[in-house]
């Protein structure tokens, strides 16, 4: 049986799920998305993901043309129809068909599809030994141009970073903000661990807040672990006795060296193995059933 998606009110095969040329999603990146996961049989924080997703759209004026309780309920027919237990989710909400000009107004319907399936971000030995990032040369956008917290479908930005990491035989790109100061990887945020304190940079640096950074805060403080967001600098970063990154495909990745400079023992540290463990008990109860 084929991949089924859920394209505009519909489960149809992947191949029958056609996005028009004249889709301003594609023509200029206009629209908004989410990822999401799921752990046997549970949709991970849920709720929070179609939230930001509305969040995004209404900033630049996107009207979803569906309520969030349908939006949840469509994600999880999309995983039942493909009878996923483990899946990562796409949800994907486009301006629709216009003209070839940039007049959103010309856009009469949204585009909205979801794709359920599989991802592999990082080899399992990444999780186990860590990974080695750099610094790239293109710098995460002004917050001032676009928002960080809008998940828009233009991720050009991230792109170039991630293209300048793969020209350095590296599997992730730090990416700082105008200012010169830490923002996030590509697709992930990053935090160090300083003096037995979590830290990680500030949304008004220009990152995401991202939901497993959120997650990953929480746990902290469960765990007795002081945490808080600060400026930070690469020299913060070579320093730190260790450092990981988080996000929804990456869940929590270690990071054992940074430009060359190997962080604490070289090794994933006690603190980011415990994250991971706690992140892994936490899967198994915050999300949607299905």
């Amino acid at each position: 049986m084929g991949l089924k998606v859920y394209f505009n009110g519909k489960m149809v095969d992947v191949s029958q799920a056609k996005v028009s040329i004249y889709d301003h999603g594609l023509l200029y990146g206009d629209g908004v998305f989410e990822g999401i996961r799921s752990y046997n049989r549970l949709v991970f924080k849920l709720k929070e993901h179609v939230d930001r997703l509305y969040e995004s759209a209404h900033t630049i004026l996107l009207k979803i043309p569906m309520e969030r309780t349908e939006m949840i309920q469509a994600v999880v027919n999309t995983l039942r129809a493909n009878t996923l237990s483990n899946a990562y989710i796409r949800v994907v909400v486009t301006r629709g068909v216009g003209d070839l000009g940039l007049d959103p107004r010309k856009c009469r319907q949204p585009t909205i599809f979801i794709i359920a399936d599989k991802i592999v971000l990082y080899p399992d030995a990444v999780y186990k030994k860590g990974m080695e990032i750099i610094t790239v040369p293109t710098p995460r956008n002004l917050p001032e141009a676009l928002n960080p917290q809008i998940k828009s479908l233009n991720y050009l930005n991230n792109i170039l970073a991630k293209i300048e990491a793969a020209n350095a035989g590296v599997s992730e790109a730090l990416m700082l903000g105008a200012n010169g100061y830490v923002a996030e990887c590509t697709g992930e945020n990053i935090f160090i661990v300083r003096k037995g304190t979590l830290l990680t940079p500030p949304a008004y640096i220009g990152i995401l807040k991202g939901i497993t950074r959120c997650s990953v805060m929480d746990l902290a403080a469960k765990a007795k672990m002081q945490a808080r967001e600060e400026v930070l600098t690469r020299h913060d970063l070579y320093n730190a006795k260790e450092c990981f990154l988080t996000g929804t495909a990456a869940e929590i990745a270690p990071i054992v060296k940074i430009d060359g400079r190997v962080i604490g023992t070289g090794k994933p540290g006690k603190a980011t193995a415990r994250l991971m463990r706690d992140f892994r008990q936490l899967t198994k109860t915050a999300g949607v059933r299905y």
